[in-house]
């Protein structure tokens, strides 16, 4: 029993050093405030380190920027699951069979970089955008989202909820609405392939298979 316990222990050792490896890469690319969680599934960790591919690892993301974009959206939280990751001797880069992940853009987080106030709509697949001027007043619009080319979120078919929809309001809510918005920091290789509107935000859910994965080939435009 004590060989076994002293074989997990050794093998949770080995498995921390890679997770902290790894956190440390991708923080660097990710540009993240802190480092991102790190967890390796799987055991015995040791052989698959050994073998040079680990079988699942979960990696998980908070406040990225997104700089060097004239409309910047930032991602709340990302989490990432990675099968099949296939790791280089100093875990800066790595390979991946396949991957799952989940953009969260917090309506907060999207409100500040569109310059509107977003939240969730009243109908399925849609969100409410109210558009606000000094001396002018307000309107609540509706729009559906949905996924653009480029790994891009698109609004479209507005709908005035409330109020009422004069020139200066229009143009803020144009400026904000009309082009896809793109998602920024998100590893290349990955698609989005679906939106979901929550209660505290959008989801953006992407996959990909045969992925390089390493802090040079996080996109950044």
């Amino acid at each position: 029993m004590s060989l076994l316990i002293g074989a997990v222990a050794v093998d949770r050792v080995a498995a921390a050093r890679a997770e902290s490896r790894m956190a440390k890469a991708f923080q660097g690319g990710m540009g993240t405030a802190e480092r991102p969680s790190v967890h390796v599934g799987g055991f015995p960790v040791l052989t698959q380190l050994a073998e040079g591919s680990l079988s699942h690892v979960d990696l998980t993301a908070h406040d990225m920027p997104a700089d060097g974009s004239a409309r910047p959206l930032p991602v709340t939280k990302l989490t990432v699951g990675l099968d099949g990751l296939k790791t280089s001797g100093s875990a800066d880069g790595a390979h991946a069979r396949s991957v799952e992940a989940t953009a969260f853009l917090s309506y907060e987080d999207v409100s500040a970089a569109l310059g509107v106030s977003l939240s969730r709509g009243d109908e399925p697949g849609r969100i409410n955008v109210m558009a606000s001027l000094p001396l002018v007043g307000d309107v609540t619009v509706s729009a559906a989202v949905s996924v653009a080319k480029g790994n891009r979120i698109a609004f479209a078919d507005v709908r005035t909820v409330q109020g009422e929809l004069i020139a200066p309001l229009k143009a803020l809510l144009d400026k904000a609405l009309e082009e896809p918005v793109p998602l920024e920091n998100v590893p290349e290789g990955l698609h989005l392939r679906s939106v979901t509107i929550a209660e505290n935000g959008i989801e953006a859910h992407f996959t990909g298979r045969s992925v390089t994965f390493r802090p040079s080939s996080l996109s950044t435009a």
